[in-house]
Parts: structure tokens; sequence; C-alpha cells
């Protein structure tokens, strides 16, 4: 099939997602988040975020360039990542009691590793879009092979009531990574409570196959605050599936699974019917099946770039 649709490319997807630019000085615009007894960045924070949130005596802003926003050590070195997490807790629930950002749905959520840091702290899921940080998910993508070798792909559908995405087609199931998971505890636990895979055939046929990284900017079909930055870490998964298992919604996250040939799916993409995220995968996956290559694909190399691209932050 055509890589191109309506004017859309896989390019065009991808840069969708990975759509903060290449040439911006994070410094000359954002705050930078700094933690106890490190001065590289953890985060970049728009300044209309920084006047909204009612820091607390457990952080320090500087206004002046290069601005930043320190979290300081109330434990004086005895207990530095108890006091990070602490501030951090303390904050983000007067921003919920408050309703200060949209993008905390007034809800708590799990914790989320800042993986830059030196030790061990965390932030709400939920709030770390606002700090800027490095967020990690676990995605798997199942498919099956028919007889004759054609390959088919399970392709969910969104919850209606989703905070993001709501009713768009998604890869099979995805996930967030909590603070003190791995990507692989994730996948199984994802496929379970989204698709109603068991755990024993996951672990048996699921396979590591990568990682993608890219940089988002919250746009204008977000329903939170716009701009955020949200650099993305993404451990990709591929599950061939036996033809006599199927997929089933286990929880109300998914509306339903269909199995896409990939004709159907390279035309829900270029329509424009996924995730952004989703649609990254969906090309990385093409790519390695050795669907997308160099020969039938203009932007070939520029999409291998930008699917793995450098973090500006430390990474573990």
């Amino acid at each position: 099939m055509a890589s191109e649709a309506n004017g859309r490319t896989y390019l065009s997807l991808l840069q969708s997602c990975d759509n903060f630019p290449y040439d911006t000085v994070p410094s000359d615009t954002y705050y930078l988040l700094i933690l106890p007894n490190d001065d590289q960045p953890h985060g970049y924070i728009l300044p209309e975020i920084v006047q909204k949130i009612p820091w607390t005596s457990q952080f320090h802003v500087n206004h002046n360039a290069p601005r930043t926003v320190t979290v300081l050590d109330s434990s004086e070195g005895k207990d530095t990542a108890g006091a990070v997490n602490a501030a951090f807790a303390e904050v983000i629930n007067i921003c919920i009691e408050k309703n200060l950002f949209h993008i905390l749905d007034g809800k708590h959520s799990e914790p989320f590793a800042i993986v830059s840091a030196k030790y061990p702290v965390h932030m709400e899921r939920f709030a770390s879009a606002l700090f800027g940080i490095i967020s990690r998910g676990a995605c798997t993508t199942a498919y099956t092979k028919t007889a004759d070798g054609t390959l088919k792909l399970w392709i969910a559908r969104r919850a209606a009531h989703l905070y993001t995405s709501p009713g768009m087609l998604d890869i099979t199931v995805a996930g967030g990574v909590k603070a003190g998971s791995r990507p692989i505890d994730t996948v199984i636990h994802e496929a379970d409570e989204e698709a109603s895979l068991p755990e024993v055939l996951v672990r048996e046929r699921v396979r590591s196959v990568g990682v993608l990284t890219y940089i988002t900017a919250t746009g204008p079909d977000f329903p939170g605050e716009k701009g955020l930055i949200i650099p993305d870490v993404l451990y990709v998964h591929d599950l061939e599936l036996p033809s006599d298992v199927t997929p089933k919604p286990n929880d109300d996250e998914v509306d339903t699974f269909y199995s896409m040939t990939v004709d159907e799916v390279q035309k829900a993409l270029l329509n424009r019917e996924f995730k952004p995220d989703s649609a990254a995968v969906l090309i990385d996956f093409f790519i390695r099946h050795g669907i997308i290559t160099a020969d039938n694909e203009k932007d070939f190399i520029e999409l291998s770039m930008r699917l793995h691209r450098r973090l500006p932050f430390r990474m573990p």
C-alpha cells in the first residue's frame, strides 16, 4: 500500500508524536527542574505552570536565567530521596485539592520514577507532564499468522470515556511503567487487564524488540494544558498469538478488539484513526517486519531516526 494518503505520510504521523522542535534551547523557554546534589536538569516546566503551582518551602524558584525550580533537601543529607518524594507529594496534593490543573483530573495516580535521578525518587503519573520529566511506558503488539503467512494485527478500540484519544484505535495493550516495576511486569499486567491474555501465555511468547524515544509537546488535540513537554521512553514488545487465541476486553479502557490485515492498519494509520504514539509503535513494527523498507518509503531514514530520538536528560 502507498505510504501517502490525502497528503498524509508516515513521517507526518511521527511528527505528530515527536513534535518538540530540535532547534529549541530549553533554558530560553522553560524552567529547569533541579534535584538536590545534582546540577543536571530532570524536567522542563512551562513558565505559566511555574506561576500557577503553589510552591511550598521545600522548593526554591529562581526567575533569573537560567530559570530553575530546585527541590530542597529538608533532611540535610540524611534521607535525600525521602525528602524529595515528600516535597513532590505535598505540592501535588495541594494542586489536586485545589483543582488547579486539568491534566490532574482531580485524581491521584500511581508513582512514576524520575529515571534521570541518581537516587530513587518519584512523583504521581498525572503530574509528571507538569514537571516535564521522562515518562516510561511498555506496549505490546499482538498478531497472528495464517497458514499462508498472512499477517494480521490485533488492534484495540479505546473506550469513549478515556482522558486521551477517546474512541481512537490503539495497539493491543500498553501502560505506564510504575516506579519499582520492570517493563515486562507492565506488559504482563496490561495484557491481562486490557486483553484477558493469561500470564503463562504472555511470558512464553512475548518478545522484547527495542525501545522508542521521542519528545511530545501537548497541542490543540490534548484535553489538558497545552505546551507541556513529555519526553517518552517506550519499551516495545511483539506477541505472536496462536490462531485460536482472541484478545477480549477485561476492563473499561478497551471497547473492542479487531483482527486487521496490514493493508487495513496502514489505511487507518494514514486516515489518522490511531492514537499518535500508537502510530509510532506501528511504524516501528512495520519497519522491523520488512513492511516499510528503504525501497518503498522515501522517508525511511528519517523515520528510523525520529523513532529513536536522543533525550535531553540522564538515562539509567
